[in-house]
């Protein structure tokens, strides 16, 4: 259990696809303007990732290793399609403010990343740790750059408006630069936080070795 636990927190802090892979920016970027596109495309990815790695795992073992990167292509369209159709059937707003993103889950770097490094060579509870690991680590992500974006933006959370009537929106905000500068400072508070957490990991270190001692 321990193990497992291990293998979920590198995808939130330490492997952070984003903050720390830097991997499938360009669909982080793009929806990040509203909190409500940046938890569809989290829950759409990490649906896409969990059941992709899942599949990928239980058959890894007959999989040919000459046609493997064909076959996980398919996997993740299977399941792709699942959720664009699902978006396009029940939250047609959200998928038509979303547009192309979401098919193109299809060739996110991530999700292929991960079913090839991982997901075709560990066991099922491995890989479902993983997965929910690196799908939790790039929601929160998303959801974060989106509330700071949509906010000092356009002065609304998830389409409604919180800030003042005196609010003047900052514009540098919903275009790539701002996009840009928001990610540059959650890197840098992912990277303080690294650190912190590894000080505070070395000290109870030393002292479970003090109190052994």
């Amino acid at each position: 259990m321990k193990k497992l636990y291990s293998v979920f927190k590198q995808g939130i802090i330490y492997e952070n696809p984003l903050l720390m892979l830097m991997i499938g920016l360009c669909s982080a970027i793009a929806v990040t303007t509203n909190v409500s596109n940046g938890i569809g495309m989290g829950l759409a990815m990490t649906f896409v990732l969990l059941f992709s790695e899942i599949i990928i795992s239980l058959f890894r073992k007959v999989i040919p290793s000459a046609v493997r990167i064909p076959v996980f292509i398919i996997v993740i369209a299977a399941f792709t399609t699942m959720v664009d159709l699902v978006m396009k059937a029940y939250f047609p707003d959200l998928s038509k403010s979303m547009g192309v993103f979401i098919p193109l889950i299809v060739v996110n770097c991530i999700i292929m990343g991960r079913v090839e490094a991982f997901a075709s060579k560990q066991k099922l509870a491995a890989v479902i740790a993983d997965s929910l690991g690196m799908g939790l680590g790039y929601t929160w992500v998303l959801i974060g750059i989106a509330a700071v974006r949509e906010l000092l933006g356009n002065g609304t959370f998830a389409g409604l408006q919180v800030m003042p009537d005196s609010f003047q929106p900052i514009l540098f905000f919903i275009l790539p630069p701002g996009g840009f500068f928001v990610f540059g400072l959650f890197i840098s508070f992912n990277i303080w936080l690294k650190k912190r957490m590894e000080v505070t990991a070395r000290a109870r270190e030393l002292a479970a070795r003090k109190e052994a001692a």
